[in-house]
């Protein structure tokens, strides 16, 4: 065979392959890592050639990151207040929007040498210093826990002794490493943590945690994006899914 046409023969055979293979940005929130990592390969298996790529940061910074025009496929927040806002300057696909968990708001102290938090009221105490707090114009888990503290007439009161964090995961390492006395995240972050951290209470007083999941407006791959929200909702994601703590949608 002559060395052209044998060219001509590797390229034909590469030339399906090299078309298959895709990569999908998926944008989501801190509180969805540990979960996303385990299913990624999960989704790449049923979808041979796909890459899938993970960001993981605060829902509202990572809906800035968005705006600005990061080639994100993919975004999965924390609550539906960010994807409202996503929706309303037009970023994503409005119909490809889907719930696919919910969670708990809980407040957290150290397992060791704690201040033995019982109620919300105790943050008030002089032996709690430092409250560790989602910044409320990036992370959901801080308007969460202002709904809280707002109702119980404690927000303004216990300003002075918050810690602002950057995300969820930040609010749950203040207060694994000993930091702060307390804070506030999801129940899925503190069972992420283990027994360096001790559930206080599960406090009521705020919207429903629900996770909102849709394309991204501007994505060029968005069969695959509406393949990955649906993978979301199937039997074998929800099992993972649900051995993080989450609750269906």
């Amino acid at each position: 065979m002559r060395p052209s046409r044998l060219l001509s023969l590797v390229i034909a055979l590469a030339l399906p392959l090299a078309v298959s293979a895709q990569q999908l940005t998926v944008s989501a929130a801190a509180s969805l890592t540990d979960a996303f990592k385990e299913l990624a390969p999960k989704f790449e298996a049923i979808k041979p050639g796909t890459t899938l790529r993970l960001n993981f940061a605060a829902s509202g910074a990572l809906l800035q990151q968005i705006s600005q025009g990061a080639p994100v496929d993919v975004f999965a927040s924390a609550d539906q207040e960010t994807m409202d806002r996503a929706a309303q300057q037009k970023l994503i696909d409005t119909d490809s929007r889907r719930d696919f968990v919910t969670n708990s708001l809980v407040l957290i102290e150290p397992a060791q040498g704690g201040a033995g938090i019982k109620a919300l009221q105790d943050l008030g105490g002089a032996a709690v210093k430092r409250i560790a707090v989602g910044k409320t114009a990036t992370v959901p888990v801080g308007r969460y826990t202002k709904q809280v503290l707002d109702g119980a007439k404690l927000w303004e009161p216990l300003e002075p002794k918050f810690v602002q964090a950057d995300s969820v995961r930040q609010v749950l390492d203040y207060v694994s490493r000993g930091e702060v006395e307390a804070g506030f995240v999801y129940r899925t972050d503190a069972a992420i943590a283990g027994d360096k951290v001790r559930i206080v209470l599960t406090p009521s007083g705020h919207t429903p945690v629900s996770y909102p999941v849709a394309t991204v407006a501007d994505s060029k791959q968005k069969a695959l994006g509406q393949d990955f929200i649906a993978f979301l909702n199937s039997d074998a994601a929800q099992q993972v899914l649900a051995r993080y703590g989450f609750g269906k949608p």
